[in-house]
């Protein structure tokens, strides 16, 4: 038992008590907004662009009759007699 607890001591005492081991963690957190995302402008564009079209076709059917065109068909049938 003297042995062992002999040699205990020498461990302990053999340690560099003058070196000090450093941890160092580094952590790191990434945070993305909305609008840094690519398919958020594209969804953005694809609804813009409906959008637009939808009030350019809905302004000729407005229901306005002075700017609504109209195409009539007119047939004239002229019949003269010669005696």
């Amino acid at each position: 038992m003297l042995c062992v607890l002999s040699v205990t001591n020498v461990l302990a005492w053999a340690q560099d008590s003058t070196m000090t081991a450093t941890t160092t963690t580094t952590s790191r957190s990434e945070t993305n907004t909305w609008y840094a995302e690519p398919w958020v402008w594209v969804v953005g564009g694809a609804v813009f662009i409906l959008l637009i079209v939808a009030l350019v076709r809905g302004s000729g059917n407005s229901g306005n009759s002075s700017t609504a065109s109209r195409t009539d068909k007119v047939t004239v049938t002229k019949s003269t007699e010669v005696e």
